[in-house]
């Protein structure tokens, strides 16, 4: 190989590395953003009911808690008879089941309850009875 073959070769490399990385900018850039940042590491940042849901478990039950089919089944919570009993939603965050990894160890018991309660008292479900942080540890493994 020449060296102007070589510098043609490199020119080109770097030229598309350039280009690939100014239009993943101009991408990321043209999107707006659909809300704070993901959690890092090994826990969830955010606080109260509603933002737990939104980043946590949106993206499989759905922002209006429908649940969805499709490579996997998602259930849906909206007004969902088994979320009466308060310890059933502790219980498949702590633990899983099924598909459904247990999210709840990485949330603290104040965030589990928080989300529970959050689902338990929207998407046309009735249960007003909360559960605290105590509830929770009390149930964790």
């Amino acid at each position: 190989m020449s060296v102007f073959s070589m510098f043609r070769t490199l020119a080109l490399l770097l030229a598309t590395g350039a280009g690939a990385a100014a239009q993943e900018h101009a991408t990321h850039a043209a999107i707006p953003s659909a809300g704070p940042a993901m959690s890092e590491g090994k826990s969830f940042a955010e606080g109260g009911g509603e933002a737990l849901y939104a980043q946590v478990c949106a993206a499989c039950h759905q922002a209006g808690g429908e649940g969805a089919v499709g490579a996997a089944a998602y259930p849906a919570l909206r007004h969902n008879p088994k979320l009466a009993s308060a310890g059933y939603p502790v219980t498949v965050l702590l633990y899983g089941l099924r598909g459904m990894p247990p999210l709840g160890s990485m949330m603290t018991d104040t965030q589990v309850a928080e989300v529970v309660n959050y689902v338990r008292s929207h998407f046309d479900n009735p249960y007003g009875d909360a559960v605290a942080p105590e509830d929770v540890k009390a149930a964790r493994p």
